[in-house]
């Protein structure tokens, strides 16, 4: 048997060895950095390691995916106190954003997503969280109650397509807080190889693009960060918070003035040193 043979993908390795539950909760602690392999941090999911290698988990996720650090990043940055509030995270997959609702004292989450069997199990058993699968939003019209929060994360489709479905979820006064995701919001000719989105110029383009469909729609924008870490494929991501029909803190000249800096590649909240995604 070659050396080749005798090596396996990392996150299997992780799973097989019974160091974590699923492949996927492996690929969240890979991605973060919390992995050592014979000593050395191992942030590439695929990696291929000897099936005898030392492997050491140095740090546990504080959430089921690295995508709670970005949520949790912006409750912070707000210093938002959701206790006691009733939520619906949009995109729930995995359930990053869900766990850290939880976690910081939501009342009760609506977990929806377009898929199935994504969410993980820690969430599906507490009743707290009701579990919407298969549910695309553009089918939702309403809830059995309007939520103070709604949270954001969806892929392969823009923002713009999502929020007019998910603002008349929330009351009056409600938050919505989104993360906002070049790759899906750009041009495909503006996505380069991998699917990555480089060029800060259409960073800024992306940006404008939804913070000034939002502002249309009557959300007032009350913090824009970048995310405190990357992509699962390397992108640069931000989060935006607005409130349902309140004046925004940060008016549209502000936020113009605010996203030079947020495009500076060591811009303080939000950098992209990478920690995520769920």
């Amino acid at each position: 048997m070659s050396p080749e043979q005798r090596k396996e993908r990392l996150d299997k390795l992780l799973v097989q060895r019974g160091l974590v539950e699923s492949r996927e909760k492996a690929q969240a602690l890979i991605l973060a950095g919390h992995v050592l392999v014979n000593g050395q941090r191992v942030d590439k999911v695929g990696k291929r390691v000897p099936q005898d290698a030392d492997i050491h988990i140095k740090e546990r996720l504080p959430y089921v995916s690295r995508g709670g650090y970005k949520l949790a990043a912006m409750l912070d940055h707000l210093k938002l106190d959701i206790t006691g509030w009733i939520c619906a995270d949009v995109g729930a997959s995995t359930g990053g954003f869900t766990d850290v609702l939880l976690q910081r004292g939501a009342q009760k989450v609506y977990a929806i997503d377009v898929g199935y069997g994504q969410l993980a199990w820690k969430l599906r058993q507490d009743p707290r969280v009701i579990v919407m699968e298969r549910t695309n939003i553009r089918h939702v019209t309403s809830l059995p109650e309007p939520v103070d929060l709604a949270t954001i994360d969806v892929s392969f489709i823009s923002l713009r397509l999502v929020l007019p479905h998910v603002i008349p979820l929330v009351k009056d006064g409600g938050w919505v807080i989104a993360l906002i995701k070049p790759q899906f919001e750009a041009g495909r000719e503006q996505v380069g190889k991998g699917g990555i989105v480089r060029d800060p110029q259409v960073h800024r383009q992306v940006l404008e693009r939804v913070l000034g469909e939002a502002e249309g729609l009557g959300l007032g924008l009350q913090g824009l960060i970048r995310s405190p870490i990357l992509g699962t494929e390397g992108n640069v991501e931000f989060l935006a918070a607005w409130q349902k029909n309140r004046p925004g803190r940060l008016s549209s000249e502000k936020w113009r003035a605010l996203i030079p800096t947020l495009l500076e590649a060591n811009s303080g909240v939000g950098s992209t040193d990478q920690g995520e995604d769920g």
